[in-house]
């Protein structure tokens, strides 16, 4: 068939390389000069199925009404005259019971580990380099509090039978040898064995390269205008400079930018939760991370890529606002810096924002729409990385009739 992709973004080019693989003539539009621009350029780096499961769990909303007027607070809600903001929300809200979060989490785990699972069997075919490491992520507590909601975390991964150590201060030390420079107190940590790390945009960029050798077409600055339909199908894609491109089926793979799917009476509750992230060059590899630590109290994700040291967190509830707030980034390498003092050259440190397609309730969609040829692929928060090489294996499967 012949097979338009919308959106060159991990999520995107998975898709793509899996339709590929299954026959199927591909173009990929992508509005940007090139692939994993947006959202996947500069995410936190971890492939993480341990740490897979939803924003909106029990406690949640007291946790974030608490967290209105920090300024360093994890999560920020910026209320907007949006009707789509206060919708989403109220749906998040919704979701944070007991028996809602259980089953979103079991949802998403299943969702994470496959895909690491498509992601290894990939990689073994290939062998495509994206600064991978495969040291398992470190979660590490700073309150007994922390420490305390750490246990209960591993009671879970039991259950889910997820390989999973809990650590001692002086454990997470002989993991972490660089957070000994550190001033900030130690209460525990939670390894998480087999999770990874890897740089999602270099991995994008070098499928894409795989796909077009393979035969798949990609196609920069081509932007989507609108669809051309018929007795409930997609006949063809319309260009804003009004070429039409024909199609046996479409994927919106478009991350939380889904205002295409109105004109089409398809509304999705996808909301964009914009991300901070800062890249700097390894200065002591000795006093830099190994592999990954997830900073609980802060909620900062830093990893170590190749020679680079990513930090990445905060999660704003703010529409598309691209404003870069320098509060906001002192306070993300004010932590980081003191985390791992001397790791990095962070006076030459780069930052970057992105937004996560966030559904209220955490697991991504993976589905056909009310017209039997319109696909999305789209939803997956802050998993997009973590999720997108299963996600794409499961869209592929799913227009070709078979189910997981």
């Amino acid at each position: 068939m012949k097979i338009v992709v919308i959106g060159g973004g991990v999520v995107g080019v998975t898709s793509a390389w899996y339709l590929t693989r299954d026959g199927h003539e591909v173009t990929v539009l992508e509005a940007r000069e090139g692939v994993a621009l947006e959202t996947s350029f500069a995410n936190a780096g971890g492939v993480c199925p341990g740490f897979a499961g939803p924003w909106a769990a029990p406690g949640m909303p007291l946790k974030a009404a608490g967290w209105m007027f920090k300024p360093s607070a994890p999560l920020k809600i910026r209320p907007r005259a949006s009707l789509s903001q206060w919708q989403w929300l109220a749906r998040f809200v919704a979701n944070c019971t007991a028996a809602r979060f259980a089953r979103n989490k079991a949802q998403m785990q299943r969702t994470a580990h496959f895909s690491k699972a498509c992601l290894m069997q990939l990689r073994e075919e290939t062998g495509i380099a994206y600064d991978h490491g495969t040291g398992g992520v470190l979660q590490i507590f700073q309150t007994g509090e922390e420490a305390a909601g750490g246990r209960r975390a591993a009671a879970v991964l039991a259950k889910l039978d997820i390989p999973h150590r809990l650590l001692s201060p002086g454990e997470v030390l002989e993991v972490e040898p660089g957070l000994a420079c550190s001033d900030v107190p130690l209460a525990g940590g939670l390894r998480l064995t087999t999770d990874e790390t890897g740089d999602c945009h270099l991995f994008t960029r070098a499928l894409a390269g795989l796909i077009e050798q393979a035969g798949g077409r990609f196609r920069f600055r081509a932007r989507v205008a609108g669809f051309r339909k018929s007795a409930g199908r997609i006949e063809a894609v319309r260009l804003e400079d009004g070429e039409e491109i024909a199609a046996d089926a479409v994927v919106m793979a478009t991350g939380p930018w889904i205002d295409l799917l109105r004109p089409l009476g398809i509304r999705l509750p996808v909301y964009p939760v914009k991300g901070y992230s800062m890249t700097a060059e390894i200065a002591d590899t000795e006093a830099a991370p190994r592999s990954s630590v997830m900073d609980e109290h802060s909620k900062i994700m830093i990893t170590r890529l190749g020679t680079r040291l990513r930090a990445a967190g905060v999660a704003e509830l703010a529409g598309f606002d691209r404003s870069m707030p320098e509060p906001v980034l002192r306070s993300l390498r004010a932590r980081v810096e003191q985390l791992f003092p001397g790791a990095a050259r962070y006076d030459d440190a780069t930052f970057w924002h992105g937004f996560r397609p966030m559904t209220p309730s955490g697991p991504s969609l993976v589905q056909r729409t009310a017209f039997a040829n319109l696909f999305l692929n789209l939803g997956h928060g802050s998993n997009g990385w973590t999720q997108a090489a299963g996600t794409g294996r499961m869209l592929s499967d799913l227009i070709a009739g078979h189910t997981r």
